[in-house]
Formats: C-alpha cells, sequence, structure tokens
C-alpha cells in the first residue's frame, strides 16, 4: 500500500503564500506534485479567508487531497481547562471536511480528569490528535504522561511525532520515538540545523541521518508531512521531490 504524503502549507513561508493570495493557490502545486493531503495552518489565514472556508474545502475536494487542519493554540489552557475555542475551530475543520485536527498539548495536568475531553470528542466527527510543539509544553515527559495517562482509552486520536521539534524543546528525537511510536498517527518531517543559540527547520539531507533513523522508530503507516521550507523557481518539482522521498524513506 503507497504511504500517504501531505504538505504543510507552511513549507512555502507566509510572504509566499500572502503573495499568492492565500494557502487555496498552492493546492494545484501540492496536487500536481503528486502528494496525498493538505495541511492548512489556521495561523495564516486573514479574517476575509477565516469566512471563505466553503470555498476552500471545495477547492481541496477538487483537487483530490485529504486535509488536516492545523490549530496553533494548547489543547489545554494554563489552569489545565479544555481550550474554550474547541467548537469554533471543530466547526471551522468540519466545512473543511479535515480528517483530522491537531493542537499542541499545553498546559495539560497529569492527575487531571480526562472525561470531559473523551465525551466532548465522543460527539465529533473530525478526529484530534496531539502535537509535540517547541516549547516546555512539547517535552517528552509531557507528552509521555499524557498518553499513558489515556491509557487505553484513546482519549484522543493518538499523536502528530514532530521529529524536529524535541531538538527545540531539548529532548532527544530517538528516545521519544521510542517512547511513543505506538501513540503516533501522524508524522511532520523535518530536519533541524543549528543557528546560533537555537535551531532551524531545513529539508532532509543526506548528510543528517538523525530525521531517517527517527522515523525508522515510528509507525510505517501513518501518513508523513512535509514541515520543511519548500523554496524555489519550480515549486511544484522541489514538492515532488520531497513528496518521492518521503514516500520511500
Amino acid at each position: 500500500m503507497k504511504r500517504e504524503v501531505f504538505v504543510v502549507t507552511a513549507a512555502y513561508g507566509s510572504q509566499q503564500i500572502e503573495k499568492l493570495g492565500g494557502q487555496q493557490a498552492l493546492l494545484p502545486v501540492i496536487a500536481a506534485a503528486g502528494a496525498d493531503g493538505v495541511e492548512i495552518r489556521r495561523e495564516l489565514f486573514n479574517e476575509q479567508q477565516l469566512q471563505e472556508l466553503p470555498a476552500l474545502a471545495a477547492a481541496i475536494a477538487a483537487a483530490r487531497l485529504i486535509a488536516v487542519y492545523s490549530v496553533p493554540e494548547a489543547l489545554f489552557m494554563a489552569d489545565g481547562a479544555l481550550n474554550p475555542r474547541l467548537d469554533q475551530h471543530f466547526a471551522e475543520a468540519g466545512v473543511l471536511n479535515a480528517q483530522l485536527i491537531k493542537y499542541s498539548l499545553g498546559h495539560y495536568r497529569p492527575q487531571q480528569d480526562r472525561r470531559a475531553l473523551r465525551d466532548y470528542l465522543a460527539r465529533q466527527q473530525v478526529h484530534l490528535v496531539v502535537e509535540n510543539d517547541q516549547t516546555d509544553c512539547g517535552r517528552l515527559a509531557a507528552l509521555d504522561a499524557f498518553f499513558h495517562g489515556c491509557g487505553e482509552e484513546r482519549t484522543c486520536s493518538g499523536m502528530t511525532f514532530d521529529t524536529g521539534n524535541w531538538l527545540w524543546a531539548g529532548d532527544p528525537p530517538l528516545e521519544a520515538a521510542r517512547r511513543l511510536a505506538r501513540n503516533v498517527s501522524y508524522i511532520h518531517v523535518k530536519a533541524v540545523a543549528a543557528q546560533g543559540s537555537g535551531w532551524r527547520a531545513v529539508p532532509p539531507d543526506e548528510n543528517d541521518t538523525l530525521w531517517r533513523e527517527t522515523l525508522a522508530l515510528l509507525p510505517a503507516d501513518v501518513p508523513r508531512a512535509i514541515e520543511f521550507p519548500l523554496e524555489g523557481p519550480d515549486l511544484v518539482a522541489v514538492t515532488r521531490r520531497y513528496v518521492n522521498l518521503l514516500r520511500e524513506a
């Protein structure tokens, strides 16, 4: 069975997206490159584009792409409560016919009752995935505690495992992969290079094997998404190159 590869629109850069007129303009590029799906980023919408989600949904369907909806917010707020805008975000994901909706974990407390989240998700059509972000909330200990606490409940549909974000958070990606692999249902792929006192996302390179070693520890049958810079005069060609690479890696 062919491995699914998605493209995160943010990979093309916010300036390029704005220049093109929004994320919808990238759909022909992503489809022509042979990708199976697209990750739509909420933070890249302006107010007008948020009102035009039905048109975007129709364009995604016409391009025969599967949609993932990324919300740049925490699932659990600073006081441990669920994000108060879940209804709004899930409604938007529903309009887009998204397969998944993605949040960062946020301020989950290991001893808190998860029934409210479980009951909420039982009423939704869109599946929730939780990502390791680049903050302290995205540390391995926090994600491990959340999924360990879920046990067999499967409170959410699993984890978005970002191969590069662990380095921002200060955790080893290989250890994270070993401990969390059974929870992973979607993968963000990026290589990472040192930049000053921090890191920057870069395209996978044969000289850097960490991304391959990490992928090898993760489920082989879940979608992989490009979340590293896609640049060049021929965006279809550069996108196709990396779609093929992630499909075969």
